[in-house]
């Protein structure tokens, strides 16, 4: 162990905003608690690019031997990711070091300031007693008074003064600041915080829209007020909800995608170098919600995204919807231009207040997959401490800073809120496979993995991949999901990167055809102002894709990497086969 740091972390003391400011405060229960001195950071070194480690201490030995010092992240781990030392939840950062951002490629500033007021207090978050529900309608669905409501209290909300933390652009800010680098990670200052492209994206931004819809509904005196979720998953709801649209409305942004406004649909797998053919953007969009809901979402990783601590390196993985949906719709909505503003880019999306629309549909797809779950083979929730644990800082609708858990979100009825009930029309939409018991990969010329890899996708790349198992039985495939891993994913954070995998696939000439057995998913990132390179993977199901196309008996399959966009600033390190039996 070459050292041993104890750090401390508080805000420093400045006022958030006027009280007189503030509208009266709601029954929000809260408790005050002094920040304690809970973290300790060990340094190690390793070769290990981008994981989380693979050999753990028993934490309450080590934590007792030097001392008996407990906290939520009083646990060691290397900045490097050392095999030999122990993980630690995320926690919420030192506000008082958030940073206007650098270009960690070239070291130089930027030219934006995400970061929130200060507080001389923080305050530990406890879920008040929900004594009327907070209704989340279909934006497509919701009725003049409705919009009239919501209208309201955006205009009010843009009416506080800048310095509020309740206000507009400091809502705003908190997207920035969390996810486009600008804190260091609490308990390993050498390493960025970032909460997108890993396990964390989904409580995270279910705190961010629960407080953000708190705040609305206390300034229009509605505790019942509920955001609307636009239902981009659902053909009815595939437009952008016209109210959006409308100029002179306080919902309105001009950085949008011009050629997007109503009634153009969305496009679910949106690349602007590889338009989709207008006739194929329902069916593709059905068979990419099935894909990311259904298929390829077997075991908690690949739904929620990989494991990130104190110390990991950001972006470890992506789960389905944050690589897929999530991220096409964001750059859908965006400028046609590289950077994307506002909704196409991390700094600027909460500039949007479509932004917020769509992730409360995000939101309501994670409530949605957690319902369809039961029984011990298919946990809902990461049971890992270092999931439940981890915690962020918001402020609240009384302009409080507030500490608040994961632990707290695994239910949003417990949060105060429910969805309108609507169709799941891609539920039930199992893709047909195109050719079943193709002899594409016994005929194939393409090269194993070992022969290719790391390679520039600059180009399609077909790859023959090896299957260690074959012809399993149910039983066995109850008990593993068999996935295809794509490593050592190499891209630049500050650019909009796209390709879609297909297995066994025939047809070279139907790069936009989605709606078929072959397609097993895409990988893209919304891009950041504060660009760094990143090395992340990608896990695919697999299971049900051979069942699909007859190829179970097969001893390898042919998988093909298509680029969508910024192949040239894409690499891929590896791919390969893996089978994994629990969560």
């Amino acid at each position: 162990m070459a050292s041993l740091a104890l750090s401390w972390s508080s805000a420093a003391a400045a006022a958030a905003a006027a009280s007189s400011q503030l509208p009266p405060p709601s029954n929000s229960s809260v408790k005050t608690q002094t920040r304690r001195c809970n973290n300790i950071t060990c340094k190690a070194t390793n070769n290990d690019k981008n994981t989380e480690p693979t050999q753990k201490l028993d934490r309450r030995n080590l934590l007792l031997g030097i001392g008996g010092v407990y906290g939520g992240a009083a646990h060691l781990l290397s900045t490097d990711n050392s095999p030999a030392v122990l993980a630690a939840p995320i926690t919420s950062p030192d506000i008082s070091k958030c940073t206007t951002g650098t270009n960690l490629n070239t070291q130089k500033p930027l030219d934006i300031n995400c970061c929130p007021p200060q507080s001389a207090e923080i305050i530990d978050y406890q879920l008040p007693p929900v004594t009327k529900m907070r209704y989340r309608p279909a934006a497509h669905l919701a009725g003049k008074e409705y919009y009239a409501k919501f209208e309201k209290a955006i205009a009010l909300m843009k009416a506080l003064p800048a310095d509020d933390p309740r206000s507009f652009m400091q809502q705003a800010n908190v997207h920035c600041a969390y996810c486009n680098l600008t804190y260091p990670q609490t308990g390993d200052p050498k390493l960025k915080l970032q909460i997108h492209n890993c396990w964390h994206f989904f409580p995270w931004h279910r705190w961010y829209l629960y407080f953000y819809e708190r705040i609305l509904g206390n300034l229009i005196g509605d505790p019942t007020f509920g955001l609307p979720f636009w239902n981009w998953d659902n053909p009815a709801g595939m437009v952008m909800p016209e109210r959006f649209a409308v100029q002179d409305s306080p919902l309105f942004n001009p950085r949008r995608n011009q050629t997007h406004l109503p009634p153009t649909p969305t496009d679910l797998a949106y690349s602007a170098k590889s338009p989709t053919n207008p006739k194929k953007i329902i069916p593709n969009n059905l068979t990419i919600m099935y894909g990311e809901m259904v298929r390829n979402v077997k075991k908690l990783e690949d739904f929620y995204g990989a494991k990130y601590v104190v110390g990991t390196k950001p972006d470890p993985g992506p789960g389905s919807v944050e690589r897929g949906s999530h991220t096409a719709m964001h750059a859908w909505v965006g400028e046609n231009t590289a950077s994307g503003e506002d909704m196409g880019n991390f700094y600027s999306t909460g500039r949007d207040p479509l932004f917020y629309s769509h992730h409360a549909n995000v939101d309501r797809l994670w409530t949605i997959w957690r319902n369809q779950r039961s029984g011990p083979k298919q946990p809902k929730d990461f049971p890992d401490s270092d999931w439940l644990n981890a915690d962020y800082l918001f402020y609240d609708e009384n302009a409080r800073l507030v500490r608040v858990k994961n632990s707290d979100t695994l239910e949003n009825e417990k949060m105060g809120y429910v969805y309108q009930e609507v169709d799941l029309p891609w539920l039930n939409n199992r893709p047909a496979a195109r050719v079943t018991k193709s002899k594409v990969a016994a005929s194939t010329a393409a090269p194993p993995p070992e022969t290719v890899f790391p390679v520039k996708l600059d180009k399609v790349v077909k790859v023959l991949v090896s299957r260690p198992k074959k012809s399993r039985s149910k039983k066995e495939k109850e008990n593993e999901e068999e996935l295809l891993v794509i490593e050592g994913i190499e891209v630049d954070t500050a650019k909009f990167v796209k390709f879609d995998v297909f297995v066994n696939d025939e047809d070279d000439e139907a790069a936009d055809e989605l709606d078929k057995a072959e397609y097993a998913g895409s990988y893209s990132q919304v891009p950041h102002r504060n660009s760094m390179t990143v090395k992340t993977r990608i896990r695919l199901g697999l299971t049900e894709l051979l069942e699909d196309l007859d190829v179970e008996d097969d001893d390898k399959i042919l998988v093909t990497l298509v680029p969508k966009a910024g192949g040239e600033d894409i690499t891929i390190g590896g791919i390969n086969i893996i089978y994994a039996d629990d969560d």
